[in-house]
């Protein structure tokens, strides 16, 4: 039965069978015991699926892993320590030295800082294309050696939301997968493989967990990807490592989830803990609930600033006036995220006296969990940019970055009114 996503936050990936737990467990443990030397190696061969060592799988694992792909609807999925380690593993999986990433600018600092600095020190290249690129300019970026695009849904923290049909019509017309990262709005308000991309990417820190209890990040496979068109011979030919598997040929639509768990996880090695994959399961339950809220709650909030004569701006794609209003409703009419940025007038010294008024707001380097909080990116998460890199992310000086939680929208509100009575 094909269920509502809604339904299938609280139940896929998860099957218990007669007397077995009906929460998925918690299987704290580094190893597994076999009966037999044969099995051990069929395993290892990649010749039997099962779990031997908690680095490469683990029950809880799977299963939290299996719910997520069901939401993105994909075919498999991979947890990770980190959303940074998701990034890293869904280029790092298809990219060597020598290759070249076409990205989005409108990106997270520490995504960007990743791809700019980390990677390209190990050789891979990265383009940048402004958010609004036009098709011509998003064209002229790709090189011979372009091996994937890099975008996000909705980015952090500038609220751009990318033409997604319109970045994987481009990157497959060149022969390359789209990678997205989904983090902000999540499959409960939008999912990337209905319009087109073919990986995607979440920091599930932030609403998959929703509580901000656990890191974690995860990738997901669409399974739609064509890797036998002559640029990945990574996944065409035999990997002696593995006493020559072919991915594609063995694995077929779950080559590259397959190859991202037996041969990155396995060398790598940044698996998500067992209790925080529970951890998030537990947010994964009720996250259709909590974005419902979230959305609510920061539209009002938005139009409330927008009203505001201390406010030079607001930027929140469910505001009319936003220039990705439209795009937004193609893309996730059912709302974008809990997220907002806003400038205070007066520049930097009048938004810092602002954050400093709140109360129940509290000012934390985190987004999108259950609690309002609130963020000055320039001199935080992105003040290892230069202004020209500042400029491209879309982050002004008196950029604050609200994370609107799920509290009573008045209170939200009143904390703002008297925060703003104060400068």
């Amino acid at each position: 039965m094909g269920y509502h996503i809604n339904t299938k936050c609280v139940q896929a990936g998860y099957e218990p069978k007669n007397g077995e737990s009906r929460v998925i467990p918690i299987v704290q443990s580094t190893t597994f015991k076999y009966d037999s030397a044969a099995t051990l190696g069929k395993l290892f061969d990649l010749e039997e699926s099962g779990f031997f060592y908690t680095r490469l799988a683990n029950p809880t694992l799977s299963a939290v892993a299996d719910k997520i792909a069901a939401l993105e609807g994909g075919v498999g999925a991979m947890l990770t320590a980190s959303g940074q380690s998701a990034s890293m593993l869904s280029i790092t999986n298809i990219c060597h030295a020598g290759d070249h990433v076409v990205c989005a600018s409108a990106i997270y600092g520490g995504t960007f800082n990743l791809f700019n600095k980390s990677l390209r020190e190990l050789g891979i290249e990265f383009t940048f294309v402004t958010p609004d690129a036009a098709e011509d300019e998003i064209n002229a970026a790709f090189r011979d050696n372009t091996r994937a695009v890099f975008v996000e849904s909705v980015s952090n923290p500038s609220l751009d939301v990318a033409d997604i049909e319109l970045y994987a019509k481009l990157a497959h017309a060149h022969g390359v997968p789209l990678i997205v990262d989904n983090t902000f709005p999540t499959p409960v308000n939008f999912r990337p493989f209905e319009w087109g991309a073919d990986i995607v990417v979440h920091s599930t820190s932030k609403y998959m967990d929703g509580h901000a209890v656990a890191l974690g990040g995860v990738i997901v496979d669409s399974g739609n990807f064509d890797w036998t068109n002559g640029k990945y011979p990574a996944f065409t030919e035999p990997d002696e490592s593995y006493h020559g598997v072919v991915y594609t040929e063995k694995f077929g639509k779950a080559a590259y989830i397959t190859k991202a768990l037996t041969h990155l996880m396995r060398d790598y090695g940044p698996q998500q803990s067992p209790q925080n994959a529970f951890l998030l399961n537990l947010g994964l339950e009720t996250l259709f609930l909590r974005m419902e809220r979230h959305c609510s709650n920061a539209l009002a909030v938005a139009k409330f600033l927008e009203q505001n004569d201390k406010i030079e701006w607001v930027n929140y794609p469910g505001l009319e006036s936003n220039k990705y209003y439209e795009r937004a409703k193609k893309y996730m009419p059912d709302g974008s995220c809990g997220v907002i940025s806003f400038g205070v007038k007066g520049g930097r010294e009048k938004a810092m006296q602002f954050m400093d008024s709140l109360d129940m707001i509290k000012l934390v380097i985190h987004v999108a969990d259950a609690r309002t909080c609130a963020l000055h990116p320039a001199s935080t998460t992105h003040r290892q940019l230069t202004d020209k890199q500042l400029e491209d992310c879309g982050v002004k000086p008196n950029l604050i970055r609200m994370s609107v939680g799920i509290e009573y929208v008045d209170d939200i509100i009143a904390d703002i009114k008297q925060a703003l009575a104060k400068i």
